[in-house]
């Protein structure tokens, strides 16, 4: 019977603390140093990104398999996590459009001269983005680092693994089990790297960053960080009540959390995430399946980051923001931000969106370049966490059998 792979990462959570704090005194010291050293970071980028398809295809393949022996189950746990994801969004979003209510920062703003650079956007071609869903070519679609099909592809295809038959699933099951664990200890030996990464991009942040335009946005900023801050403090209430509040549980997330802060890429903090969920004890099955589904549709940060933006600009240009409008707003931001590309810099194209679907022109978004690195350390930290709960939440109540049961097929029986 196969087991979880075992953990063999150190703890980084210091070390990373250390990174960020070393490479940022460095990069402030020595500026011409800290400016070359993005090579570092962009290496520990790309390697995380050689292993985050085949991690995400085998996890979500041998997760729906699993799953799929028990329809009902399957059934519970994707309801479960797309009720989760739309919650945690509609109030991520909520957060976003009270603390604009009570500080309106956009208010007397003048951004139409502000700058020259333009983020074009375009309405969400709907269908063009359900087409997409279904890869035409799944080894094309991996190739691209396309997440979202390579999903699709992986959900199906272990559902189709459970229907098949146990004795003819049984050796492409065994496959990719040898496939996640291989992947899983290739992605300790990657982690090592992790401090060192982050200290590189902490140098290069400081070495060639403007706080100009930082300084003329602060009150943006603040709000923006003050609003991240709510939305962690009701993701803790929401691990306290489902008995995931202790300390040692909060620092072993603390490492993906800052990985996603330094990076600004989610997808980066993936395979850190659920090597340490699996290490506290989650549910592999619940981990595999919900957590790359979450990191594609329950992005609370950006979510909150959009809310935030759009009322601003949207006071910015002098638009009266009433009740429907700001409904359109709620309800425009809980659509775009699903399915958001977890590269740096993708909520900032998606609020773009928003804002010409509300009749503003498009490169008013592009005030936001000026700070957004700093927003983005923020929106993905929030990210990752929120994720954190979406995974508990439905381990919790998915009312999943015990793993030892449900292991127990015939195809893992003749395994053991």
């Amino acid at each position: 019977m196969s087991q979880a792979p075992r953990s063999h990462s150190p703890r980084i959570l210091l070390p990373l603390l250390a990174g960020l704090v070393l490479g940022s005194l460095l990069g402030l010291v020595w500026p011409a140093m800290g400016a070359r050293l993005d090579i570092f970071s962009l290496a520990f980028v790309q390697a995380i990104k050689m292993i985050v398809i085949p991690l995400i295809f085998s996890a979500v393949t041998l997760g729906s398999y699993r799953l799929g022996s028990n329809a009902h189950g399957m059934g519970r746990v994707t309801l479960l996590a797309f009720g989760w994801f739309f919650m945690a969004t509609f109030v991520a979003a909520v957060v976003g459009l009270t603390l604009d209510r009570i500080f309106q920062p956009g208010l007397g703003a003048n951004l139409q001269a502000a700058t020259d650079t333009v983020i074009t956007a375009a309405p969400v071609d709907w269908r063009k983005f359900w087409l997409a869903l279904i890869p035409g070519n799944v080894l094309q679609a991996m190739s691209e680092q396309k997440v979202l099909p390579t999903l699709v592809f992986a959900v199906l295809f272990g559902l189709s693994l459970a229907h098949i038959g146990a004795d003819k699933a049984g050796p492409i099951v065994r496959v990719l089990e040898s496939l996640f664990e291989a992947i899983y200890r290739l992605t300790n030996w990657i982690v090592r790297l992790a401090p060192s990464a982050v200290f590189a991009v902490a140098a290069w942040f400081a070495a060639t960053q403007s706080f100009e335009v930082v300084v003329a946005l602060s009150k943006l900023v603040g709000i923006m960080y003050l609003g991240m801050a709510m939305v962690v403090i009701l993701c803790l209430i929401a691990l306290a009540v489902m008995g995931r509040g202790t300390l040692a549980f909060l620092r072993q997330m603390a490492e993906p959390v800052l990985v996603g802060f330094a990076t600004r890429s989610s997808e980066v903090a993936l395979p850190l995430h659920m090597e340490k969920l699996i290490e506290a004890g989650e549910d592999r099955r619940v981990v595999t399946t919900v957590l790359p589904l979450g990191y594609s549709f329950n992005l609370d940060g950006a979510a909150l980051y959009m809310s935030l933006i759009v009322t601003f600009l949207a006071e910015a240009y002098g638009m009266r923001l009433d009740f429907p409008t700001l409904a359109t707003i709620l309800l425009t931001i809980l659509i775009a931000s699903k399915g958001v590309a977890n590269v740096p810099g993708g909520s900032m194209v998606a609020a773009a969106g928003v804002v010409v679907g509300l009749g503003l022109p498009p490169e008013a978004v592009a005030i936001m370049t000026g700070v957004d690195i700093f927003l983005d350390m923020g929106r993905t930290a929030v990210n990752v966490f929120g994720n954190t709960c979406a995974a508990v939440f439905v381990s919790r109540f998915g009312r999943l059998p015990p793993p030892e049961e449900a292991d127990l097929d015939p195809a893992l029986q003749a395994d053991a």
